[in-house]
């Protein structure tokens, strides 16, 4: 096709025609393979004289299409691009990345990074070439584009794989140092250079960015070996102080705050404070430092770690005197005066002595300013809190030194000013109250806010020099609630106010802990707490049932305050302003777990639904419903009346917030976080009421249409909560209903398709199917369930690419359908015996060894004439019994058994063999009679002790087994029972061998078996007096 007709195609493609644009997809689609067809959409997309529009178009196509097939992903994939079309795409998109418009550059940025990801070092060699040519001419901006992109490639690599990007910072760095140092030297710079400072910037940040050590787990902040040059680091820093020190130009900032924080040059200033961080984290503690690194670390901290602070402190200053400084700036200073002179302090010093102390929130902050600005993988992620977790952190003594004479300008005219309502607060406040409350409980926000990390600084300056800083600043906040409750209403600083208290609030932990503040919580929260429930300003009585949530768990000496606290909290549920109301029912959720008197809220619980569903209707927050599954938590069945409505609203509101999060089409949209915790609160109404199976029909029809779209590829997202629900409802109803039973071959389809990571959790209503409706699994033919289980069961457990966890539910599955349906599925024994022996031939894990023996202890109690009939055809009947002997009798080094350590393992196993023990002399010998005789004994006396002791061995996967377990048909036979019984029969129908049995056990065997038969006695009358008591119960209800 040529270069007019393409065009015309890719104006058909902008059509407001849908015929005509269709038409023009099909033909792009159609010619897209062809010879020349990539260079000529190049050749387009660079065309200033060319429509924009058109442009457009031609970019995403091309991007699309190169992000597709410039590289197939199956290594056996054909080539579908030509490499004379390659080498001209690759020789061109160097020279237009660039000078194309902004919004071609970011499509044409894409393809840089598939072919570069592709093709260098092996298919592109020059390329380094290319980039350090340019650096030295007028290309600069190109040059320097092309080489983040580059360094890209190697960022998170491990130490092997990022073998490349050594010679690429050896052959680059001198020049972008070069070029750094003459942009610093330009007098009056344009917006331009900023734009080449913040490239230069980013390549250095993706360098020496975390990746992952080849002979380690643990993350490594690693610097360039060139900058390890103390001549060559120190000319950087002089730049990086350089621009850290200068104020921004003036000129051409923009009045609009929106872009005034994202101008060039203030991205230049959060770069540089980014990256200085990154530095004092690497060398700030030479406690972390290997030898190698430990002179450069001093020389380090003795000419920069000041200087750097001073900088921090400095900017921080352009605030106290009225200046702008962007908030995500303050944030990062903040948070590197907070997280390095305070809280990863306290891992040296042991006073958090796991990171697993920390909340999720506080995790991430300490990690946030490393990672805020880039795309980081959550491996990584992980690793870093693994590092930290490993070898703790960094100590700043001699920091808190450096800042103390400037610490209480900092902390009162600086950080305490940042916690107060401000104008923008009040203006959001007005104008988007949910906008409002979407900020305020958004954890995302929170690394970015100049508040939040405030409340960091101040709380871990008091929690780490608390005998310096605590009693003065708590006296700081009393002098402001002082001047507060003395001026006049149209003179209160209700601004301060807000700070106030939520430093009072920020400071909880700390405060409930330490006297005399401790003594004095109650009485604070009665003088300045609670009268704000009642202030005029709407910020003040949000902030009042905040703090109040705070401290709802202290121990009141006056439980009237208590109760006015949570009537107060209560009474503002019904506030006319938004972000009250939320905050209300926030604080209720701490109230409600601290009653100890649930008197106190019962009168008022419907009161208190319904104003919870009005809000649910207004607001998506995942907040929001975990204080209703407190309620639920503590009321327990009480919620019985309220159980269909409660689960009605929640299903509404996980419709909406399911719609939100699909318009918006972002992972982390708080709209899909609040569904994941709808469905979590139905589970746990549905627990909450399991006693009352009635109840599960009536919620039934509401919770059907959720579980069947959610068990398809759209729930991914949802998918274990949703097999939650479907468990519960099939575990609790009185029956399993047709309508639940057309879920089946939805779980089946999406374990065959993308579910297999959900195995274990599609175990349990599949378990509840097959055991609770066995007379439809075993009856209906459309669909046929049974063939349907073994087809997946089959194909799992065939599959040589499936490793030995990933098919554990499996052998579980052929248990419950052996246990659940004695007598009625002979026909699938054979075939499921043999798919087991041929996985146990593959398997490495002594733990599914096991589960595969149980296999075949169920198949021995469901008939063992057939069972052993048929592991004899298959020729494996000798080394199965021997295997399965061999795991009974294997004991670790403390003596303790190794394998089939919970109770249900063992019955299991007690039940086969004693199953095998009634099989007539001509199939099993008499020394196979002997052997098994014993082992049984052996399996009883260790069953008796554990059943004894209550001790259910290890709880791993317990909640599944459980289920397996607690409601199978073998729940109803005694081992013990069965086996005497058993033994009788052989006594009463063969004699000889019964005699001849009894003769050769050894003495301690004699007497384990007259232990046994006087237990199962016992047993015998145990279970008749439960049987007339429950008979008797029976009758009376």
């Amino acid at each position: 096709m040529d270069l007019p007709s393409l065009v015309v195609i890719l104006q058909a493609a902008l059509s407001p025609n849908p015929d005509e644009r269709k038409a023009a997809e099909q033909s792009l689609n159609q010619f897209q393979y062809a010879p020349q067809h990539l260079v000529r959409l190049l050749q387009i997309i660079v065309d200033n004289n060319c429509d924009m529009g058109v442009r457009q178009v031609a970019s995403i196509h091309f991007k699309n299409f190169i992000a597709k097939n410039w590289s197939p992903h199956e290594s056996d994939a054909q080539q579908k691009i030509l490499q004379s079309d390659k080498d001209p795409v690759r020789d061109h998109i160097l020279m237009f990345v660039t000078q194309v418009p902004p919004l071609l550059r970011v499509q044409l940025g894409e393809c840089l990074k598939t072919i570069i990801h592709s093709d260098y070092p092996e298919q592109w060699p020059h390329l380094l070439d290319w980039v350090k040519h340019n650096l030295q001419d007028q290309q600069v901006y190109g040059a320097l584009y092309v080489l983040r992109i580059l360094s890209r490639k190697y960022e998170f690599k491990s130490d092997e794989e990022r073998t490349p990007v050594y010679r690429i910072v050896e052959e680059t760095f001198p020049y972008l140092l070069n070029i750094f140092n003459r942009l610093v030297q330009i007098v009056n710079p344009s917006l331009e250079v900023a734009d080449l400072i913040k490239l230069i910037y980013k390549t250095l940040f993706i360098v020496h960015v975390a990746f992952i050590d080849s002979h380690s787990v643990e993350p490594v902040l690693e610097i360039p070996k060139l900058l390890f040059d103390q001549n060559v680091f120190n000319a950087w820093m002089i730049l990086f102080l350089n621009v850290l020190e200068r104020p921004v130009p003036s000129e051409g900032q923009p009045v609009d705050p929106e872009l005034r924080k994202s101008w060039g040059w203030w991205k230049v200033k959060k770069w540089t404070v980014h990256i200085l961080n990154r530095l004092y984290t690497r060398f700030g503690d030479l406690k972390l430092q290997n030898p190698e690194n430990r002179a450069f670390a001093q020389m380090f901290q003795k000419h920069y770690a000041g200087k750097i602070l001073e900088c921090h402190l400095n900017l921080l200053n352009v605030i106290r005197v009225g200046g702008y400084l962007p908030d995500r700036v303050i944030n990062l200073i903040l948070q590197y005066l907070s997280n390095r002179l305070s809280l990863l302090e306290a891992y040296n010093r042991k006073a958090i002595t796991n990171i697993n102390q920390l909340s999720l929130t506080e995790t991430y902050r300490i990690i946030s300013p490393f990672f805020t600005a880039i795309d980081v993988p959550f491996t990584v992620l992980y690793m870093l809190i693994h590092h930290l977790k490993r070898h703790g952190s960094i100590s700043r003594n001699s920091m808190y030194t450096l800042l103390q004479p400037r610490l209480d300008v900092l902390l009162f005219e600086i950080v305490f000013p940042l916690m107060c309502f401000n104008d923008n607060d009040q203006k959001l406040w007005d104008e988007d109250p949910h906008e409002y409350v979407r900020k305020g409980y958004d954890i995302i926000e929170d690394l970015y806010s100049p508040r939040t990390a405030s409340m960091d600084f101040v709380s871990e300056l008091v929690r780490k020099r608390g005998k310096e800083n605590l009693q003065k600043f708590i006296q700081f906040i009393v002098e402001i609630f002082r001047r507060y409750d003395e001026a006049s209403v149209e003179y209160k600083p209700y601004r301060q106010k807000d700070g106030a208290l939520l430093a009072i609030g920020a400071l909880c932990d700390k405060l409930k802990q330490t006297e005399p503040y401790k003594s004095e919580l109650e009485r604070m929260l009665v003088q300045h707490v609670f009268p704000e429930f009642n202030s005029p300003v709407g910020h003040l009585r949000a902030k009042a049932a905040w703090v109040a949530g705070q401290y709802a768990h202290i121990n009141f000496s006056d439980q009237n305050n208590f109760r006015r606290a949570l009537q107060c909290v209560v009474s503002r549920m019904q506030d006319p302003e938004l972000p009250v109301r939320v905050d209300s029912v926030f604080a209720l959720r701490s109230f409600i777990e601290a009653c100890k008197d649930l008197n106190e809220i019962r009168p008022i619980l419907p009161q208190l639904l319904d104003e919870f569903f009005k809000l649910m209707n207004e607001v998506e927050n995942e907040d929001l419903v975990f204080t209703l599954e407190t309620i639920v938590d503590k009321f327990g069945e009480e919620m019985a009346p309220y159980a269909l409505g409660l689960c009605q609203n929640l299903a509404a509101a996980f419709w909406r917030c399911m719609n939100t999060a699909e318009a918006d089409d972002e992972a982390d949209d708080p709209g899909a976080l609040a569904a994941v915790g709808c469905l979590r609160a139905i589970s746990t109404i549905l627990e909450s009421v399991s006693r009352l199976p009635h109840l599960f029909v009536q919620i039934e029809p509401t919770l059907l249409p959720i579980m069947r779209r959610m068990l398809t590829t759209d729930g991914q997202e949802v998918f274990e909560e949703v097999l939650e629900i479907v468990s519960y409802m099939t575990f609790f109803s009185p029956t399993i209903s047709l309508d639940m039973w057309s879920l089946w071959p939805l779980m089946m389809e999406a374990l065959a398709d993308w579910a297999i990571d959900f195995f274990p959790n599609i175990l349990v209503p599949l378990d509840n199917y097959i055991s609770r409706g066995t007379a439809h699994f075993l009856t209906c033919k459309e669909p046929d369930y049974q063939q349907s289980l073994w087809n997946m069961i089959s194909s799992i457990m065939a599959d040589k690419n499936m490793e030995d966890n990933d098919i554990v539910p499996a052998p579980k599955l052929i248990e419950v359908v052996f246990q659940n349906c004695r007598g009625q599925v002979d026909h699938w024994v054979d075939p499921y015996l043999r798919i087991t022996v041929e996985r146990l031939h593959r398997t490495e894990k002594s733990y599914l060894k096991c589960l595969f023996m149980q296999v075949i202890a169920d198949a021995l109690y469901y008939n063992a004439a057939l069972t052993l009939s048929i592991l004899q055809k298959l020729g494996v009947a000798s080394e199965i019994f021997h295997l399965w002997f061999h795991l009974l009798q294997q004991v670790k080094k403390s003596g303790v058994r190794a394998n089939f350590k919970r109770e249900h393992e063992k019955k299991v196993c007690c039940l086969g063999l004693t199953s095998l023990l009634a099989l007539p002399a001509d199939q099993l010998p008499g020394e196979a009679l002997g052997r098994v005789f014993r082992a049984t004994l052996d399996l009883l006396a260790a069953y008796k002790d554990q059943v004894a002791d209550g001790d259910d061995g290890d709880e791993a996967d317990a909640i599944t087994l459980r289920k397996l377990a607690e409601q199978s048909p073998i729940d109803e036979v005694d081992p013990f029972v069965l086996f005497v019984d058993t033994i009788k029969v052989i006594q009463s129908s063969d004699p000889l061998r019964f005699e001849n049995l009894t003769q050769t056990l050894e003495f301690n065997y004699q007497a384990l078996a007259n232990a046994v038969a006087q237990h199962a006695e016992q047993r015998r009358a145990e279970i008749e007096k439960e049987k007339l008591e429950k008979s008797s119960a029976a009758t009376a209800s």
